[in-house]
């Protein structure tokens, strides 16, 4: 036997086809008839309403998740990569809610305020944290 042998046509059983025929002409004559079309036009109407139903709670229910901290969660993962060093100073911000650019120099024992000061502008700049002066003082807080 060769693959040639495989790949030829098998006929049918004709008692199969005749079946099919008949149950094909049958439903084509039911397809004549307009209040057999009203119903499934209908029965589709129905189908409809209950997706876009459907649909409709579920947007809903998404809405709520990001009302409840969706946001936070897709900020994280749209956060692009980071050297550690902003990873780290991120995370002093998250916990302690605000600080100056002295507050970073001391914590990450940096010799002067402009290498503080720099980070954390880089890091405003990139949408990461939120940046207010008061008086001469400049606060960064988390988003």
């Amino acid at each position: 036997m060769t693959d040639n042998d495989d790949k030829k046509y098998k006929p049918i059983d004709s008692a199969f086809t005749q079946e099919i025929r008949s149950d094909l002409e049958h439903n084509m004559e039911k397809f004549r008839d307009p209040v057999v079309l009203g119903e499934l036009v209908f029965r589709l109407l129905e189908e409809r309403e209950n997706t876009n139903r459907l649909l409709k709670n579920i947007l809903q229910k998404l809405d709520t998740v990001e009302a409840k901290g969706g946001s936070e969660a897709r900020q994280i993962i749209e956060q692009p990569l980071l050297p550690e060093i902003d990873e780290q100073i991120l995370n002093t911000i998250i916990k302690k809610g605000k600080v100056t650019a002295e507050d970073i120099r001391k914590e990450f024992k940096y010799k002067g305020k402009n290498a503080a000061s720099a980070r954390l502008n880089k890091l405003h700049a990139m949408g990461l944290l939120q940046k207010k002066q008061a008086g001469k003082k400049v606060y960064f807080f988390p988003i």
